[in-house]
């Protein structure tokens, strides 16, 4: 089978493109680095020419409401157009967990946007709704830090390793089109200011965690359950100690 991972350079998609080359799959990495602009549309149709499926991993470059929105709804359009025009099969795309219940989140709803922009293609399609990453805590903290605390919400997360989220979108993309959501999560729920202040720990960061209820993750206030998958959901293996063993953040500390 023919797949095009677009975002293919990035985080998952370096992780996806050899899973799927391993079981027997030409798997073709598009980006702006290789001459495809989702957003401009160059490139973009001779890429999909003779492509069985689509594998969408693209993100915004700037997290800015209407960047965002902007971003989701443009490529979209020029996505589905070109997955039309060249008969694509199966379209999947790497989605959030909890997108339809935070509107306050202008990302979110800029997901949303873009889920309802695949569902209306006409393409056959797989929506991967996903939880955080373990590799996103760092800038979790960044984005909540006031000077020597970090103040995070008390909702529950239930966060996932890249390669958990790798292994299921390779399982997405050589699947039969689902024409509905499938959620993943990682195999433990906890209070994100608890997980927080864990990985502030193994890092040896003396910044301590503030747990509010009230304060924003990317601009809105989570419920309890806002960021955890729902029943049914495919959960992965890797925990927070066995994703941070072999992290950068462990192999940076083992250096210093």
């Amino acid at each position: 089978m023919k797949i095009l991972v677009i975002g293919g350079s990035g985080l998952i998609g370096s992780k996806v493109i050899p899973r799927l080359r391993a079981l027997g799959h030409e798997a073709i990495s598009a980006s702006p680095s290789s001459g495809v602009n989702t957003v401009t549309g160059e490139g973009l149709d001779a890429a999909m020419a003779g492509v069985d499926t689509v594998l969408d991993l693209s993100n915004s470059p700037s997290f800015a409401d209407k960047d965002v929105l902007a971003f989701f709804e443009t490529t979209g359009k020029n996505i589905g157009a070109a997955e039309a025009k060249a008969g694509v099969k199966h379209h999947v795309a790497l989605s959030v967990v909890g997108a339809d219940r935070l509107p306050d989140s202008g990302y979110l709803r800029a997901k949303v946007v873009q889920e309802k922009l695949i569902r209306e293609s006409g393409v056959p399609y797989t929506i991967v709704r996903s939880t955080q990453f373990f590799e996103f805590l760092n800038g979790i903290v960044q984005a909540s830090a006031k000077g020597e605390s970090v103040h995070l919400s008390t909702g529950y997360m239930q966060p996932i390793a890249s390669d958990d989220v790798a292994d299921a979108m390779a399982s997405a993309t050589v699947g039969a089109p689902v024409d509905g959501i499938v959620e993943i999560g990682g195999p433990d729920k906890i209070r994100m200011a608890d997980l927080v202040q864990r990985f502030l720990a193994a890092t040896k960061d003396p910044r301590q965690v503030i747990p509010d209820p009230k304060a924003l993750y990317f601009g809105t206030v989570l419920e309890p359950d806002s960021l955890v998958a729902g029943p049914g959901a495919k959960l992965g293996t890797i925990d927070f100690e066995a994703w941070f063993k072999q992290s950068e953040f462990a192999k940076a500390g083992a250096a210093a």
